[in-house]
């Protein structure tokens, strides 16, 4: 059983480690373990959610998330990485953030869901081996991100990380490729260990699992790379998840060219999944997207996009799903769509970025629609939605940032399913090295 909850004090402990700023390979396991890396991030969020559901409060946090982490040197390649995290509230917890104790049930201060609970957990903790040329191996809870990771990521925008209790090999031996492959026992999801509901409903801080995950890169063309996966989600069938458990199986296309004194930028990406592994509802559906855009130098870059998660037939757990997603990424800001309607969805966007006095400005607006018709509480338009950023770097150790989301929601039968009208702002401030 691979790492689940430490006290606090693991914080201080690492704290004892941060003793040089590289790794490097060690002539003895003494010099190993005291010539590491050391790591630290704080940040600190405020949050604001006002939503049109009747039974919601408008939410406000101010959290504080402090990670440590120590890398050690390796040792006939071995080598280890720890790294605590810890959350927690500064103000008067006006928001349900889905732990226990902290969601607010009673009708007076019922507000809605802001996904920063209080916690300190070990958020990584492997041993790793790099020994054999080109690879590296890593056995114990650690970040995977893959590709754009829409399929797999860390969650990198909640205070709370995501990472995975894993074994996996990266292997770079063939020219211009990465070949990853990996087997998931555990996602420790941004609710935390403290989860109101552990292994059940949609805010179980923990998904056990016997998944694997296959992702080969290649990048020796000169306009674009391609990327081929298998993402096998056997959920564990104690817990109430195994309606993600689906064999997904997809092709990505991602690039640029010359035109001009400017760059051409496209994506095309098309994944196809299925019910497996004991999942009580036999489905086959699909992922598409398409998207093109141009990077104006030193002026902006705009993209227009068409994503697609299908529906098989438009009843519950026949949507495509993404569960082990960095899905704040994706489909607007306000993220109304972080289950797949079970209708699906279309997202047409588009999305502007570009640079002023040093301070990256971002903006985006999105159209939603469903996938599939069905007969009854059938849904068509689900909304739209537009987003500002605005971030500034001080150096590579210091960011500051304001954001902005407004989702409008769509027809009536849209906002029956709890899709109404919700504005967020996040102000935020971070410290790294």
């Amino acid at each position: 059983m691979l790492l689940k909850k430490y006290p606090a004090s693991s914080i201080a402990a690492i704290a004892a480690l941060l003793i040089t700023p590289s790794v490097w390979a060690a002539d003895t396991l003494t010099d190993a373990l005291t010539g590491g890396k050391a790591s630290a991030n704080l940040q600190y969020r405020y949050e604001d959610v006002s939503n049109g559901a009747a039974t919601k409060n408008t939410a406000t946090a101010h959290t504080v998330r402090l990670r440590l982490g120590y890398e050690t040197a390796t040792f006939n390649g071995f080598g280890a990485m720890v790294e605590a995290e810890s959350v927690k509230d500064l103000g008067n917890k006006k928001y349900d953030s889905k732990a226990t104790g902290q969601t607010g049930a009673a009708a007076v201060n019922n507000y809605a869901v802001i996904a920063d609970p209080e916690a300190t957990e070990i958020n990584q903790a492997y041993l790793s081996y790099s020994g054999m040329a080109n690879t590296t191996v890593k056995w114990g809870r650690q970040r995977i991100i893959l590709d754009n990771a829409r399929f797999v990521g860390n969650v990198g925008w909640r205070q709370n990380e995501q990472t995975f209790d894993a074994f996996t090999i990266v292997n770079k031996s063939l020219p211009s490729t990465t070949l990853t492959a990996g087997y998931i026992t555990n996602a420790n999801r941004i609710f935390s260990d403290s989860a109101a509901a552990p292994d059940s409903g949609a805010f179980a801080g923990n998904h056990r699992m016997q998944s694997t995950i296959l992702n080969a890169n290649y990048k020796g063309w000169s306009f674009a790379e391609i990327v081929g996966y298998a993402y096998l989600l056997d959920y564990d069938p104690a817990t109430a998840f195994t309606a993600n458990s689906s064999d997904t199986y997809g092709l990505r296309l991602n690039g640029n060219t010359a035109m001009g004194g400017n760059k051409l930028l496209y994506t095309a990406e098309f994944a196809e999944q299925r019910s497996a592994h004991g999942n009580a509802t036999n489905y086959k559906t699909s992922y598409t997207l398409l998207e093109a855009g141009v990077d104006i130098t030193k002026v902006a870059v705009f993209k227009l996009g068409y994503e697609v998660l299908g529906s098989d037939t438009g009843a519950a757990n026949t949507q495509f799903k993404t569960p082990l997603a960095t899905l704040h990424a994706f489909n607007g800001w306000a993220d109304m769509f972080l289950t797949t309607p079970t209708q699906g969805v279309k997202d047409v966007y588009i999305t502007a970025g570009t640079k002023l006095d040093g301070i990256n400005l971002a903006a985006n607006y999105h159209e939603y629609r469903t996938d599939v018709a069905i007969a009854t509480g059938n849904i068509n338009d689900l909304g739209n939605e537009w987003g500002l950023m605005a971030a500034y770097g001080f150096g590579k150790n210091y960011t500051v940032g304001l954001k902005y989301a407004d989702y409008q929601a769509g027809d009536a039968n849209a906002v029956a399913a709890g899709y109404v009208n919700t504005q967020k702002t996040w102000l935020w401030g971070e410290f790294k090295f």
